[in-house]
């Protein structure tokens, strides 16, 4: 039989339908795993393992009885911004130590329904305003694909703990581009959805406006799954008629191998027409302005917190928040006119029925470091600030060896014409790869 950790959703499904296995014996292979390489990976602030023990007993009599529900007995990660009752509710902050949610954020309550069992809170970047997972709280989180390397943010928890094959999926939060940069990273999938799609209820917020949270899984089908669980079976939408290619991005020093994958995907759709898309404003300009934006909403929802606990934010935090406090109400203005500018090209672009084809970040994951570059969420950010969906696909291998990535941004509330299309990149691309914990 097939390792238990490589089994997919249907697959666990027909292992438990056929007698194979039960989701108590998948839940003890899991949490054995978590206990053999975590230790290296740190993908997991905090294991529950007697909940988890619980919730595998109940899907094993519900499958006895024939009550399977669409994610009975699969084992699955969330990140620690999101409210899981009775696990401590940190967002990657010391500050935040000791605060224990009492009740499921509204994702979690609907993968609960669903069977789905949690087996724990997930690792990410600080107060999720960040992309390399490098949290001096929590330990910093390692890309499975390679020692001392970052799986991104700031969902990097949820990207290393689906790719090492810790959980068969994982939630993370997306303000831009914190779900689809560690799956790019990472080598699996990830989706952040239309704003509002899934319910934030339960969120520690980063960017009310930006954030969403979405599901990371090792494969378009278990995405899929996962979707439909948390937002509901929706209408496939228009079936996208046109490709929108962003014009120009040889500035942004995207690396050899993510270009290769780029064009190897836009080769893919030729037959559809295209059109470009040019931005009024540079990536650079768009990329801080976001920052700004979001850094600046996260100092209203600290409140207090920033000047009675702060020595309980790290050195980093302190200083982009205090940058993002420090700009001049010009400054702050200008920002927010580029986000509009911004969104509004993009959504004009876009409209009813075109697909954004774009790198899903310009680089692979790089070595943990001091410095990491600024430009990661050059594309993805885009998005967020446009309030669209978007889609990440793996697409194969860099020169080094690393994981690279392409993302489709559709409608709003295209989910599943983005799925629908993903399907067509995946089989072409063919580019999912797996970590070597696989």
């Amino acid at each position: 039989m097939t390792p238990l950790h490589r089994l997919d959703i249907a697959g666990l499904h027909a292992a438990y339908a056929a007698g194979e296995t039960t989701p108590a014996k998948v839940v003890d292979h899991y949490l054995a795993r978590v206990a053999a390489h975590d230790g290296a990976i740190r993908s997991y602030v905090e294991v529950d393992r007697a909940g988890a023990a619980a919730a595998a007993e109940e899907s094993g009599q519900r499958i006895a009885e024939g009550r399977v529900r669409a994610l009975e007995g699969v084992p699955v990660g969330v990140k620690s911004n999101i409210a899981v009752k009775g696990l401590e509710w940190n967002a990657g902050m010391a500050a935040r130590r000791g605060i224990i949610a009492s009740e499921d954020a509204e994702a979690v309550a609907r993968l609960r329904a669903a069977g789905a069992i949690i087996l724990g809170t997930l690792n990410m970047h600080e107060a999720a305003l960040g992309a390399t997972t490098d949290n001096p709280w929590f330990g910093q989180t390692i890309n499975p694909h390679r020692e001392g390397y970052t799986p991104g943010g700031s969902s990097g928890g949820s990207g290393a703990a689906v790719s090492a094959g810790l959980c068969v999926a994982s939630l993370g939060t997306d303000t831009l581009g914190s779900v689809r940069i560690p799956a790019a990273y990472s080598g699996v999938y990830g989706i952040k959805p239309t704003p509002g799609a899934i319910s934030d209820k339960g969120l520690v917020p980063l960017s009310e406006w930006l954030d969403s949270i979405g599901p990371i899984a090792r494969s378009i089908d278990d995405l899929e799954t996962v979707l439909a669980v948390l937002n509901g079976a929706g209408d496939a939408g228009t079936v996208p008629e046109r490709l929108v290619l962003l014009d120009n991005f040889d500035d942004l020093g995207c690396e050899a191998g993510v270009v290769a994958a780029y064009e190897r995907a836009v080769a893919l759709v030729d037959d559809l027409p295209s059109r470009s898309l040019q931005l009024a404003d540079s990536a650079a300009d768009v990329r801080f302005a976001g920052f700004v934006v979001a850094a600046r909403e996260l100092i209203t929802h600290l409140g207090a917190t920033r000047t009675k606990a702060a020595d309980r934010l790290s050195d980093e935090l302190r200083f982009m928040l205090d940058y993002a406090e420090g700009r001049s109400e010009e400054d702050v203005a200008r920002a927010q006119q580029i986000l509009a500018r911004t969104r509004m090209t993009v959504r004009d672009a876009v409209g009813e029925d075109g697909i954004l084809l774009m790198p899903t970040a310009p680089q692979a994951a790089f070595r943990h470091s001091a410095r990491p570059p600024a430009n990661q969420s050059a594309f993805t950010g885009l998005a967020n600030i446009s309030g669209l969906p978007a889609i990440s696909i793996p697409a194969g291998l860099d020169a080094e060896g690393m994981p690279v990535a392409v993302q489709l941004v559709g409608p709003p509330h295209s989910e599943a014409a983005l799925i629908a299309l993903a399907r067509r990149f995946d089989a072409g691309l063919a580019g999912f790869v797996s970590s070597p914990l696989i």
